[in-house]
Formats: C-alpha cells, structure tokens, sequence
C-alpha cells in the first residue's frame, strides 16, 4: 500500500457526522447482577473520515457499535439514561423501531467480523443482496438482480453474473467478506462501520480488502467506523483512532501523532506486543506485563517469568543446532499428495488436487513453519499427518513407521501423540459440554486418570497453564470471546499430553496480548516438554517468531523451503516476496 497522506484535522464540529458522548451500558446476567461493558465512552466520527476503534477482546468496542447500529439484546442490555448518540444532528438512541428500520442499512450499514455467521446459508448471494435493495429502495426483482450483479462487480468478485447465484459456502473467504461488504454498500449509506473484517484473513486477501474498503470509502465519499485489535491496520487505514480497554477510553488522537507519541501506557504497550524482527530473541510481553514493568512498583523476574535481555532465552536460540544436528527427525513427510474426487456428471475427471509433492523434516522439540494464502494446501497438509484426511500418496513417518498405511487399531495408539489445535473455536468446541467436560473428554476416551476427582484437577491445571481461570471449568462455551474459547481449545490438545501439535490459524482471532500470552505459552511447553510444532498461519510475523524452519506454499506446492530466518530476511521466489510485503506496516511509537 502506498504512503498514506492524512487529511487535515476537522475545524469545525458541524463536520461530525457522528457524535457519542458518555456511552454506558450495562448487562444484566441471570443472577440480576449488572456487568459494566462500556463507561462514559466518548468520540466523533467526522463526515468522509475514518476512525478506528482499538483494544483488547472485552474492551467495549462492539458493544459501542452495536449500540450504534440500535443492535444491543433488549432482553438484557441497558444504555445509560444520560448516554447521547447523535447522527447528523438526530438522537438515535430515541429511535422506536420502525424509525430505525428506515436508518439502519440505508444510512448506516455493518460488516461484520465472521462473514459465515452474518450471510444466510440457504440463499444465493444475489438474493439477499437483492433483498435488502427490494425492502429499502423499492426495487422492482429485476432491478434488483441487476443491482446485485453491479455491487458484486464493484467489490472485485470475478464472474458476477456467476456469483449472483453462488451460495455462500461456494465462495472462499475472501469473497465471502466482499459479499458482505457488497450487502453494506446496497443502500449508498453515509457511515459504514466494519468490525473486524479482515481478522480471519490471509495476508494478500487482507490487502485487498483493506485496499478495497478505501477505495470504496474515498468513491463513495462515506466515513467509517474501523474496528479492529491489529494496530498495523490502523496505521494504513485510519486518520483518527480511539484507544480502549475494559469499557473505557484511555487515548484518542489523529493516527500519525498516536503512534509517533503515545501518551498512555496501555497504548504504549499494545505498540510492543506485537512479534516483530526486531524483538527477535525476545519473550514477547503482555499488555500486564509490560504496564507493570513501566510502573512505579518493578516486578520480579521470577515471579513474571521475565529475565533480562542477556538472560532471555531465544525463541530460535537453537534453531541452527537443530537444524544442522544428525539426529534422526521425529517426523518426516515424504511426497505427500492429496486429491479431491469430485463426482456428478458435470465434473468429468475434473478432479482437485490440493496438495502435491509436499517434504520436510520436524525435529523434536523444533517448530516447521506452514505460510500461505487460503487455498495453498496448508491446513490438507495438516489434516493428513493426522489422518483426518486420508493422503493420496507419500509418507508420513513417525518415529520411523508410516502412519498412513497403519490399520485404524494400529493407528489408536499414536492418536494421544499427536493433536491439533483447529482454527475456528465456534466450531471446533462442543456448544453442549462444559468447560470441564471437553477438557475431560480426551483423559477419559484413553483411559487417563483415576476418577472424576482427578479429572477435575488436571482440567483445573490445563486451564491454569493457559491462562484462564479456575471458574471456567462449569460453564459452556458460548459464554467465552473468541480468544478465550481459543485457549480453552489449546487446552484441550495439551490433555494428553502430545509430543506433535499441529497449529492451524491457532493464534489468528487473538488480540495482541493474548496472542502474546499463547506463543509464549506454546514456547514454555516446548521447552519444558520438548514439544514439536506444525505452525499454519498466515501471519508472517508470528511464523517468523515461532519457527524453525518455514515452508511457503502456492496452490498445493512448496515454492519456498529452509531457515526461517533466511526466508524472512533474503526471499528468493517472488510469491513469498508478494506475501511479505502485503505484511501492514505499523509505525513505529517513539516509545520503542
């Protein structure tokens, strides 16, 4: 993306499309008692502008824009009477119903964070693109399909008129976000508020939607609210960002001055959470950590688990060792392919092949690197080590015996060494276990433990190790963020104590600090346990700091092999330099 040139500052207050001054909402929970989600939040959105809001999971930032959009649960949801959000002048928080049906999609329109959950999966695209223009412009069915071509067409999805009939879950990710961002854009709206809309993205496809969603912005002359944890995303498509934590405001200010010289220490420390080159070698800090360690009070080293620079144990400080040691690897792919069968008439031998060819070696207790778009064949790699696909052709070797011509008695016995972290929480957790039941689940399924009771408290210590409280163990999923229900997974794939752990996105729905809290989770385990990785991502800058060795893939090929490092500093093939460079670029703070 080119060089930003800011805007200059709005003078005059008029020049506010949107103003929320004082926001307060509480929820109120089944024992009556209230939860305090947002307090005395307070920031403009300025016509044709972008603001972005920022934080931490629970920090209050969709809770602000659903209050926005008139979409807080009215069963348990209370804003507070001296609370004021005003639209072009208008109060909405006065709106009834049918007043909010005539705003809501016309002038102010959502996308948001999980396309999959928000577009209905028994109709086309085109009929619920069509619909919305049906309800609110009057639009003959005609008309309509016309329309909805156009707005596909707009969005950059190849072949509209193909697509217009495509269900949802024909299209890839990334086509699926600019579907819905086509559905926010039906009405021409005046704010377009986008929550989290590139989170679940590869990097390349994270461009273009970012890319896209300015251009659209500056066309259509609309102002945006961007709601989002990554501050390498603010600093490319924001002028103006609004910093929160637990529900409140702690800074807000234009973008470049933000950055340049943060004046909050909670600003300060998400610019230094973030994994980057050069915090190589170092354990990443937490948002506590760092706070702490910039207050009066310094903690200490044993306690918080932190040493000093000379003492800090290199994530990769034996990624060269590894690399050049004779030892025999504990696993090894040889040629590993993988075919989809695609069957009907209308396939004539049409069949997909989505990994082709694919070799490398994992060392015991090192990390193999998997990057790539969505697409590439990453995740088929993994899911055939486990056998949750079954390979084509190739070998996969574990600890010298191929796992993929073993019967499935043979194979049970290895299944407790080997476990995999999926990448979406949502479903990869049962809705109708407790915490505590699908932590127990694995121990009882192979035998592990002597009861209940120490079911219990090996549950109680895996969630401990990943950070999340004792009191989670009785409750359900659906009571967790997307990071807790994450942890809880990672968690679950630690039961049984694995010696390979295949890591799929497992680390991509985190905010900063959590994600900071995981990776070095996953390093403490690693080391203590001698764990070996399979990391898939598509973020480049958390492959880079957990592993070893990388593997670039391209449509089912390794286009790029061998050190991390060497990767990372000297790519040779070009699609690895396109992934690279499609990495946001955050300013630097001065604080750093």
């Amino acid at each position: 993306m080119a060089t930003r040139r800011y805007p200059p500052p709005i003078a005059n207050i008029s020049d506010n499309l949107l103003e929320v001054k004082n926001l307060t909402v509480d929820f109120i929970s089944a024992s009556k008692m209230p939860f305090r989600a947002v307090e005395e939040v307070s920031f403009v959105i300025p016509r044709e502008r972008t603001v972005a809001l920022v934080g931490e999971s629970g920090s209050g930032k969709s809770v602000s824009a659903l209050a926005i959009m008139g979409l807080l649960p009215v069963q348990n949801a209370r804003v507070a009477i001296h609370s004021k959000i005003e639209y072009d002048g208008r109060s909405l928080l006065s709106l009834k119903r049918s007043d909010w049906q005539l705003i809501r999609g016309s002038r102010i329109a959502m996308i948001f964070q999980d396309p999959m959950t928000s577009l209905n999966p028994v109709y086309t695209v085109g009929f619920q693109l069509a619909e919305m223009l049906q309800i609110h412009q009057r639009a003959s069915s005609k008309d309509a399909k016309a329309r909805a071509c156009d707005l596909l067409q707009e969005v950059g999805i190849p072949e509209p008129q193909k697509r217009v009939n495509a269900y949802p879950h024909e299209l890839s990710g990334g086509q699926q976000q600019r579907a819905m961002i086509a559905m926010a854009l039906a009405c021409e709206p005046e704010l377009l508020i986008a929550d989290e809309p590139t989170t679940a993205l590869d990097v390349t496809v994270q461009r273009q939607i970012l890319l896209l969603l300015a251009e659209l912005r500056e066309r259509r002359r609309m102002a945006m609210l961007f709601i989002t944890h990554d501050l390498g995303l603010v600093s490319e498509v924001a002028d103006h960002a609004v910093v929160m934590r637990k529900g409140t405001v702690r800074e807000a200010g234009p973008v470049r001055s933000l950055f340049a010289n943060p004046q909050d220490a909670y600003t300060k420390a998400l610019l230094s959470c973030r994994p980057s080159v050069e915090r190589q070698g170092k354990r990443l800090l937490t948002i506590d950590d760092w706070m702490t360690a910039n207050s009066e009070v310094q903690p200490d080293p044993a306690e918080s688990g932190h040493t000093d620079d000379a003492k800090q144990r290199s994530p990769n400080a034996s990624s060269d060792a590894l690399l050049k040691s004779d030892e025999a690897p504990l696993l090894e792919v040889q040629n590993l392919r993988k075919v989809f069968k695609r069957s009907g008439p209308w396939f004539k031998n049409d069949d997909f092949v989505a990994v082709e060819n694919v070799s490398f070696q994992l060392i015991r207790g090192q990390t193999v690197g998997l990057v790539g778009e969505s697409g590439s064949g990453k995740t088929t790699v993994g899911l055939c080590l486990l056998r949750l696909h079954e390979a084509t052709a190739g070998k996969v070797l574990f600890d010298g015996k191929n796992l993929l011509n073993m019967s499935n008695a043979e194979f049970a016995a290895y299944k407790r060494r080997l476990q995999i972290v999926f990448q979406n929480p949502y479903a990869s957790l049962n809705p109708r276990f407790t915490v505590g039941e699908i932590l127990s689940e694995p121990l009882q399924l192979h035998g592990i433990g002597s009861g209940q009771a120490d079911w219990e408290k090996r549950s109680l210590s895996l969630l401990d190790q990943v950070g999340m409280p004792a009191s989670a163990l009785r409750r359900y999923p659906f009571e967790f963020s997307g990071g807790q229900r994450q942890r809880i997974a990672i968690a679950r794939s630690l039961s049984l104590s694995p010696e390979v752990v295949v890591l799929d996105e497992a680390v991509s729905a985190l905010d900063v600090s959590v994600q900071a809290q995981v990776l070095n989770l996953l390093k403490d385990l690693q080391k203590e346990l001698g764990l070996s990785y399979l990391f898939i991502s598509h973020d480049l800058e958390v492959v880079r700091y957990m592993s070893d060795t990388l593997l670039v893939m391209q449509q089912g090929h390794v286009v790029e092999q061998g050190n991390a490092a060497e990767i990372y500093s000297h790519p040779s093939h070009g699609y690895t330099q396109t992934l690279l460079a499609a990495i946001p670029k955050m300013q630097e703070a001065a604080v750093l």
